[in-house]
């Protein structure tokens, strides 16, 4: 009854083109470094579970297979086929890819290729900062390079991403740093980087580096983690991202709140007072599983629904993007529909609805042509 036909998954990134054995696939699954503890497996969670539900069919299994039975069969069918098979059953016609993480995953291009769809690149800022400073000369030349380099980017880029915290980097002021801050800051981490302590940690040029972002005018999405700090529901107390939210307010750059879950429904009310505010469904989603119904419904109690964008938050298995669009597309029928059975919403009403989010709201806030290739993005040339 609520069909969502074509998806706009505005963050996710690549995949691994290699065959994966078990253990590789469940460090993936699991989203972890480490192992799962003794006697147990990441395949008994909530993503592991839409796993089993979502996937085995499409690569010729009964739903909800034995792990070892599905993981045989993909290693049969091969990474390259199994991934096509699970990319293509998604629906999604348009991926924005964060390129930032390391890894051997695919670019935009492969990715849009396997999964015959679109695909346009969203560019981390951090490791921007970190290639201006292994080419720099001198503070000087350091600080010119970035906004460089910044910008440049920004000229093909559908967005930019920022995933060192915000709530550490802006906990000092919500505001740019000054001339002086920012020329001893990069003289500090500079210093660290000739000797090999390089990544890039240092608070005052971070928030510079934010600064930067907002001035390009493109989406900032923000990645969020237990660390930062989120308004409590129903308080209209300032905290560090609300801050940041005033100060960029009327500035033409939108924020989009990333990595939300289990603060989802603060990141909604943030989205409902901020204008250029917008929180992501994602992993939100992906990972309650079979309770992904009752995260939606709290998110809509708060946001207004066009502040709200479907992504799948995948890295690394295709199945992952598999998760992210069935559980989307399961809730959203769960919920819009029970509430257009109870008469409390029209089905026209319902339906538009679960457009805007599936794809409508991210093809405003990224300037995604409707139902055509985005302005620089890259197709399946097949």
């Amino acid at each position: 009854m609520i069909e969502t036909a074509s998806l706009v998954d505005h963050y996710c990134h690549g995949v691994l083109r290699t065959e994966l054995g078990p253990a590789t696939f469940e460090a993936q699954l699991g989203r972890t470094a480490r192992p799962p503890a003794a006697g147990t497996t990441f395949f008994d969670t909530q993503t592991g579970f839409a796993v089993r539900r979502w996937c085995p069919p499409l690569l010729g299994l009964e739903p909800h297979c034995p792990p070892a039975r599905y993981l045989a069969r993909r290693r049969e069918l091969g990474a390259l086929r199994s991934a096509g098979l699970l990319l293509r059953s998604t629906g999604v016609s348009t991926y924005l890819v964060d390129t930032g993480p390391p890894g051997e995953l695919t670019g935009p291009g492969e990715l849009a290729a396997a999964g015959a769809a679109e695909a346009r690149e969203i560019v981390r800022l951090e490791p921007l900062a970190e290639r201006a400073a292994d080419t720099a000369g001198s503070v000087r030349d350091f600080l010119s390079g970035l906004s460089e380099s910044v910008h440049g980017a920004a000229a093909t880029a559908a967005a930019l991403s920022f995933a060192s915290g915000p709530g550490d980097t802006l906990a000092a002021a919500p505001h740019p740093p000054g001339p002086g801050e920012v020329r001893a800051a990069a003289g500090r981490w500079l210093a660290e980087r000739r000797t090999g302590r390089g990544p890039l940690s240092e608070p005052v040029l971070l928030r510079h580096l934010l600064w930067i972002g907002v001035t390009t005018g493109l989406p900032l999405q923000l990645h969020l983690g237990p660390g930062d700090v989120y308004p409590p529901a129903g308080s209209a107390d300032p905290t560090v991202l609300t801050g940041f939210a005033a100060a960029t307010e009327g500035l033409g750059t939108d924020l989009v709140l990333l990595g939300t879950y289990p603060y989802h429904r603060q990141a909604a009310q943030l989205a409902a007072a901020f204008p250029h505010v917008y929180a992501d469904l994602g992993p939100s989603l992906a990972f309650t599983g079979a309770r992904a119904a009752v995260v939606l419904a709290e998110m809509l109690e708060l946001a207004p629904f066009g502040k709200l964008l479907f992504s799948s938050g995948a890295r690394g298995l295709p199945e992952l993007h598999v998760v992210g669009a069935r559980v989307f597309r399961d809730a959203v029928a769960r919920v819009l529909g029970s509430w257009v059975s109870e008469g409390a919403w029209s089905l026209a009403d319902a339906r538009r609805v679960a457009e805007m989010i599936a794809a409508g709201n991210a093809r405003r806030v990224y300037g995604l042509r409707d139902g055509g290739l985005p302005d620089g993005g890259l197709r399946d040339s097949r």
